[in-house]
C-alpha cells in the first residue's frame, strides 16, 4: 500500500517484466540460430511464417523486415504505383501513408468513424460512389487501429463492388477478430485474413513484439505470396536473376526465433489486456469521470455481437493500446508524466497535416473526426503484467487532476 502522497512509478510498457517468464527459452532460441550459422531466412523464418499463418487462419505467411515493409511489399506485389490512389484513414501511424507514397501512389483520405478510431465506411462508400477520381483508387487500406478491426464487412463489400484490392494494415491487431456476415451466419475472422493481404508489425511495443524490427504479410493467394517472397529478395527469380526491382525486406531469423517463442504466450496476453481494460472501464465509471464527460473509455464496437453470437469473439479488441478521450488532454498528459505515469499521444498530428505532404492539396479537405481524435486521445498503460494496484493508482491520479482543476 502506497502512503498518501507517495509516487508509484507506472511505465507505459515494461518489456523486462514481459520477458522474464520466457527469457531462458528465448536465449536458447537465439543461441540455436547463432549455432546454426543460418543467418538469412532459413528454417526458423519458415517455421514462424507457418505458425503465424496457422494462428491467423491464412494460407501463407511472408516474413519481412518491418511492419512498414510489410505494407510496402504488399502494395508492390499488387501492382500499386504512380498514378494510383489508395483509400485509407488520416488517423494512423505514418507508415500507413508513407508506404503508399513510397510506391508513387497517393493516399485518398477518408475520415474516421465518430466515436471510434477506424475508417468511416459510410464516407468511404460516398467517396467511391461520387469521387471523380474513383477509377484511380486501386486499393483500400483499412487500419485496425489500437487492436480493433475496422468494419471489414463494409470494406469487403465495397471492394467487391468496385473491383478494388484490400490491404489490411493490421500492425496493431494480430489476433483481433472481426464478425463477418454471410447470410444469417456470423463468422469471426482474424485480422489480416479478410483482404487480399494482411500486414503485421513485430515492433517491440506490439502485443507480439520482437527484440528489434520485424513484420509479416499473410494471404490466401499463393501467387501473391510467391511474388512477395521474390520482392523481399530484390525481385530475384533464381540466384542473380531478377525479373523486377524489389528490395531487401527479409525477416531476420533471430527475430523469427524470438517471436516463435512469444507467439505461444499471445492469447494469454490478450486475455490479460482485456481484463486490464475491463478494470479501467469500471474504475472510470465508479470515479464519476465518465458521467462527468471527462473521460470516454475506448469503444468496443463488436462487443455486443460477441456476447450475442459467438464466444470466439472475445478478441474483438486486443488493446494493443488503451486509448481514452479526455478533457484537457495535454495538461493531463503532463500531469501524469510528472507523477511518473507513462502515457502517450497516438497521434498528435493527422497524416494530411504532416509536413511532407504539404502542397499536395489536402488542406482543401476536412477530416473533423480524425482531428478531434488527435486533440483528445491519450494512451494509458495496458501491458499484461500491469497489476490492479497500478491501474487504481493511475485512475486516482486522473481523478486528482480533474479535482485540482475544479472539473470534478
Amino acid at each position: 500500500m502506497k502512503a498518501q502522497g507517495e509516487i508509484m512509478r507506472v511505465p507505459l510498457l515494461d518489456l523486462q517484466k514481459n520477458l522474464a517468464p520466457m527469457r531462458d527459452d528465448i536465449v536458447a532460441a537465439v543461441t540455436g540460430v547463432i549455432d546454426s550459422s543460418r543467418y538469412i531466412l532459413g528454417p526458423r523464418v519458415e517455421e514462424f511464417e507457418q505458425k503465424v499463418a496457422a494462428y491467423s487462419g491464412a494460407g501463407f505467411g511472408v516474413g519481412v523486415s518491418s511492419g512498414t515493409d510489410a505494407l510496402l511489399v504488399a502494395l508492390m506485389a499488387l501492382g500499386i504505383g504512380p498514378g494510383d490512389m489508395v483509400a485509407t484513414t488520416p488517423y494512423s501511424f505514418f507508415a500507413t501513408m508513407g508506404s503508399i507514397l513510397r510506391v508513387g501512389a497517393r493516399p485518398c483520405f477518408i475520415d474516421i468513424e465518430p466515436g471510434g478510431f477506424n475508417i468511416d465506411t459510410v464516407k468511404l462508400a460516398e467517396v467511391l460512389a461520387d469521387c471523380a477520381e474513383r477509377e484511380r483508387i486501386k486499393a483500400i487500406m483499412p487500419v485496425h487501429l489500437y487492436g480493433q478491426c475496422a468494419d471489414m464487412n463494409a470494406v469487403m463489400a465495397l471492394a467487391g463492388r468496385y473491383g478494388i484490392a484490400v490491404i489490411e494494415d493490421a500492425a496493431q491487431a494480430i489476433g483481433a477478430v472481426c464478425p463477418v456476415e454471410s447470410g444469417d451466419e456470423v463468422s469471426w475472422l482474424r485480422a489480416g485474413t479478410m483482404g487480399d493481404a494482411g500486414c503485421f508489425s513485430f515492433f517491440p511495443s506490439k502485443n507480439l513484439g520482437g527484440i528489434g524490427d520485424g513484420g509479416m504479410v499473410v494471404t490466401d493467394d499463393d501467387e501473391l505470396a510467391r511474388l512477395m517472397r521474390q520482392m523481399r529478395m530484390h525481385g530475384e527469380t533464381s540466384r542473380y536473376h531478377h525479373a523486377f526491382v524489389g528490395g531487401n525486406f527479409r525477416l531476420d531469423p533471430v527475430q523469427a526465433a524470438v517471436l516463435s517463442v512469444k507467439l505461444d504466450y499471445l492469447e494469454s496476453w490478450h486475455t490479460a489486456r482485456r481484463a486490464n481494460a475491463d478494470l479501467y472501464d469500471r474504475l472510470f465509471v465508479e470515479a464519476g469521470l465518465v458521467d462527468a464527460a471527462l473521460v470516454v473509455p475506448p469503444p468496443r464496437v463488436y462487443a455486443h455481437t460477441a456476447q450475442k453470437e459467438d464466444p470466439a469473439g472475445v478478441n474483438n479488441h486486443i488493446f494493443n493500446q488503451y486509448v481514452i478521450r479526455v478533457r484537457n488532454r495535454d495538461q493531463l498528459a503532463r500531469f501524469l508524466t510528472e507523477n511518473e505515469i507513462g502515457c502517450a499521444i497516438y497521434y498528435p498530428l493527422t497524416l494530411p497535416r504532416q509536413e511532407c505532404v504539404a502542397g499536395l492539396g489536402y488542406d482543401d479537405f476536412s477530416f473533423p473526426e480524425a482531428q478531434r481524435a488527435a486533440e483528445e486521445t491519450l494512451a494509458l498503460p495496458i501491458y499484461p503484467e500491469l497489476g490492479n494496484a497500478a491501474q487504481q493508482y493511475v485512475v486516482e491520479k486522473i481523478v486528482a487532476f480533474y479535482r485540482d482543476n475544479g472539473l470534478l
